[in-house]
């Protein structure tokens, strides 16, 4: 509860130096000098007031009035002075980071209510950065001991931020702060180098340890205390998609069960239709019979022999191949706008089965939704390798789908059969090349298919 405010005390100050210099110019000029005088016999009667008494009472004023106007005012001010130093302090205390700072309350005046809200803050901003803290410390720990390999570089390359999972994968589970990225991924394999020059997120396959890795690669642009820097996110795939494999081969025996089970059930009763006809020697009706039997084989066969075409893929013949006639034939079968110039130099690859993958991946670029115009086929040569780009403006794959796309069987379309893009992959791989998949920065999907240049 206040006393009295700031301002009643700088009033009352004001009154009693005013007060004070009254009294001491009327003592002076009017009543105390002058009857003084009287009382020690000098004079009979108190003499009128001269000019120069008058002058010697306001100089004796000034002298007496000003020494006491600057102890009071230094007195009044001392208190502000006292509650600045304390707030310099604090706000000294706020830059490095100590928010402990607390000033000790003797007042009941505005200054004190000043400070009871200071320490009121300096408590909010404690818990708060307590919290901050504790959200800071799981955030790490989560981020250290997540499988997904982490690295933030900054616009020079160098490594500003790594967890446990990419030191084990780029340094050998030591520290990469400081390092210089794109020297680390010199040491590592050439498709991980070739995957993070391209900028894309997309899936690749290395050999590890013997063994080989699959993984997922992301990355992100993004400007962090004003600075530029780049995200990579590196997550092993391998036992996701081998249990994703065993999946799509259960998939596969359902779909294989189900239609087997359609055809051979209608010719099992069709069989015992035509023996009953027989039996009657009804000849007429029992032609119809045989022919829905051959229908339901032919579906059968037909059914089967799509996958056994995926099993039995031969063995590529790759021969000279000049891109242009290629793609003359190419645009017999599908419409495609032709992305940048055609490569003089020949291609080296089996044209029968490259043109079946770029038909199939032109005809899904088609039916993801994407204008017609806006599906191209580009070609360029980067290295020892080519690279073929189907590319749309659909609305690209989600994380999952873009996971899961390359693998036999799986299939978002209702009357897919998941076999496209897997038959695709394995003549790319079959080339001694792959097959990458990867979302576009302006929406759509871009399928590149990487092949050997070739000896031509």
């Amino acid at each position: 509860m206040r006393l009295m405010s700031l301002e009643g005390r700088q009033s009352l100050l004001l009154i009693a130096t005013a007060v004070a210099g009254a009294l001491l110019y009327l003592g002076v000029t009017a009543w105390l000098l002058p009857q003084m005088l009287v009382w020690f016999g000098q004079s009979s009667q108190a003499p009128p007031v001269a000019i120069h008494d008058i002058w010697l009472g306001l100089v004796a004023t000034v002298l007496l009035c000003v020494p006491l106007g600057l102890w009071l005012g230094h007195r009044s001010q001392r208190a502000l002075a006292r509650v600045g130093r304390a707030l310099e302090g604090a706000v000294a205390s706020y830059r490095d980071g100590d928010f402990s700072f607390s000033i000790a309350i003797d007042r009941r005046d505005e200054l004190g209510d000043l400070m009871r809200m200071h320490n009121e803050l300096g408590q909010t901003l404690r818990t708060q950065r307590q919290r901050l803290t504790e959200r800071e410390l799981l955030l790490e720990t989560v981020v250290q001991n997540t499988p997904v390999a982490l690295v933030l570089a900054d616009n020079h390359d160098r490594v500003t931020y790594s967890n446990i999972a990419a030191r084990h994968l780029f340094n050998d589970g030591k520290n990469l702060g400081g390092l210089d990225f794109s020297a680390l991924l010199e040491r590592a394999p050439a498709v991980m180098r070739q995957v993070v020059a391209a900028g894309e997120d997309t899936l690749f396959s290395v050999e590890l340890d013997g063994a080989e890795e699959v993984f997922h690669v992301s990355q992100r642009a993004f400007r962090l205390q004003g600075r530029p820097q780049r995200l990579y996110l590196f997550r092993r795939m391998t036992r996701e998609l081998a249990r994703q494999e065993v999946a799509a081969w259960k998939r596969v025996i359902r779909v294989i069960t189900h239609e087997l089970n359609n055809s051979l059930a209608p010719i099992s009763s069709l069989s015992h239709s035509g023996a009953e006809l027989a039996r009657r020697g009804d000849i007429e009706r029992l032609q119809g019979v045989f022919a829905s039997i051959g229908d339901r084989a032919r579906h059968l066969h037909s059914f089967v022999e799509g996958y056994a075409r995926f099993a039995k893929l031969p063995a590529p013949r790759p021969q000279p191949v000049e891109w242009d006639g290629f793609l003359e034939s190419l645009a017999r079968h599908c419409q495609f706008n032709l992305d940048g110039d055609v490569p003089d130099r020949p291609g080296w690859f089996d044209p029968g089965q490259v043109e079946q993958v770029l038909i199939n991946l032109i005809k899904n670029a088609h039916e993801s939704g994407s204008d017609d115009d806006a599906v191209s086929l580009g070609i360029s040569q980067l290295g020892n390798r080519w690279r073929i780009d189907v590319a749309d403006r659909g609305p690209g794959m989600s994380h999952n789908v873009l996971a899961q796309a390359l693998l036999p069987f799986y299939s978002t379309k209702r009357s897919g059969t998941g076999l496209g893009l897997a038959l695709a992959r394995e003549i790319a791989e079959a080339h001694g090349g792959r097959l990458v998949l990867a979302n576009r920065d302006e929406g759509g999907l871009r399928v590149s298919l990487w092949l050997p240049v070739g000896n031509v």
